[in-house]
């Protein structure tokens, strides 16, 4: 069975998913946003908060263009975006830490550089690595080292990539890795969401927890996310915001508090109509149904005593109190013990034993 240890959580095929809330930096510069971010994902069932840590100087050149939606997002520089938004350092990191801690949700920020990494190691139960990182050796090799669960997103790769991204991290000391199916693009289009790349990874990897990072624009049913849960999806990742009519950034592809409520309750329910049953057997429920809506074989003639039966005699109705007509060769030629009228329900007594 596929399993994975996330904190306290022990995800698998047969778990509710492990729904990590992507507050990225919708927190905006603002750590009192950020705590209430935190107390918002808590709200609305999410098992992690998350957040990215990094510095524009890091992370990107200062000529680096934009792809993401400029309708959306017209920042056309990728480092003048991030610089936006990297004012957060160890202090403001280690205090939403210990938010999380006190509402007993988990913290998770993605490190997008080596300082980031040595920060978060002694705050995170594991790490998640960005689609963006998956060629990044350096980065990848020194997650690995720090012996935790990594979770890890695909976007915009080729299996080989993959490939080479899972010996990275298994060769650099990961022993456990969920890889998320997910598309880089801001906002993903329904029709380039192609959830069935899911269940692509699953056969590739039947050894991992596979997972699904989204972002295409939530509906009212959170059709994507649950989705992806019934293709077997066990860990889930959104962008997460308390307001989604804000301009710019992530919050015009995010869910919201009611958003996550409502995917946590569609599994829940999804997980009631699934079962647990590994056998096809009737419910005790179902025993009436059985019993009463099934057929019997049924006289459709008056059969004098001792008449052997013909087919033309015979048809089947409800209920299913009488012989089966699973047992229709079987009664052809059989004889009658006594007179049975038309419409009589056959019973196995009806006939004579068999010499």
């Amino acid at each position: 069975m596929r399993e994975l240890q996330l904190s306290a959580r022990r995800v698998s095929d047969d778990s509710a998913p492990y729904v990590i809330a992507e507050i990225g930096v919708n927190h905006e510069g603002s750590l009192e946003l950020a705590m209430r971010l935190i107390e918002l994902a808590k709200a609305g069932g999410a098992d992690a908060a998350k957040f990215q840590t990094y510095k524009a100087e890091t992370l990107a050149s200062r000529d680096s263009p934009a792809y993401w939606d400029l309708t959306k997002e017209p920042t056309t520089s990728q480092f003048r975006l991030f610089q936006k938004y990297d004012s957060f350092g160890p202090e403001e990191y280690r205090a939403l830490a210990t938010r999380c801690g006190e509402l007993s949700i988990d913290f998770v920020s993605t490190p997008f550089d080596s300082a980031a990494v040595e920060l978060l190691d002694a705050l995170v139960p594991f790490f998640k690595i960005a689609s963006a990182d998956l060629t990044n050796t350096p980065l990848l090799r020194q997650v690995a080292a720090c012996g935790k669960p990594v979770v890890l997103s695909t976007g915009a790769s080729t299996m080989a990539e993959v490939r080479e991204a899972v010996r990275t991290l298994r060769g650099g000391g990961c022993s456990e890795l969920s890889l998320l199916h997910c598309v880089l693009n801001y906002p993903t289009a329904d029709e380039n969401a192609n959830l069935g790349m899911i269940g692509v990874l699953r056969e590739e990897y039947p050894e991992f927890v596979i997972g699904y990072s989204d972002h295409t624009v939530p509906d009212a049913e959170m059709t994507a996310l649950t989705a992806a849960y019934l293709l077997g999806a066990r860990v889930i990742e959104k962008h997460f915001t308390h307001d989604k009519s804000l301009p710019g950034n992530d919050h015009y592809h995010a869910m919201d508090v009611d958003d996550l409520r409502r995917f946590i309750g569609n599994v829940g329910r999804l997980k009631t109509l699934i079962g647990g049953s590994s056998v096809k057997a009737p419910l005790e429920t179902e025993e009436i149904s059985r019993l009463n809506a099934r057929r019997s074989i049924v006289l459709d003639a008056d059969v004098p005593a001792g008449a052997e039966l013909t087919e033309a005699m015979l048809t089947y109705k409800r209920p299913g109190t009488g012989v089966s007509p699973v047992y229709w060769d079987e009664i052809i030629g059989r004889k009658a013990a006594r007179r049975l009228e038309r419409d009589h329900v056959l019973q196995w007594d009806d006939l004579t034993p068999v010499e």
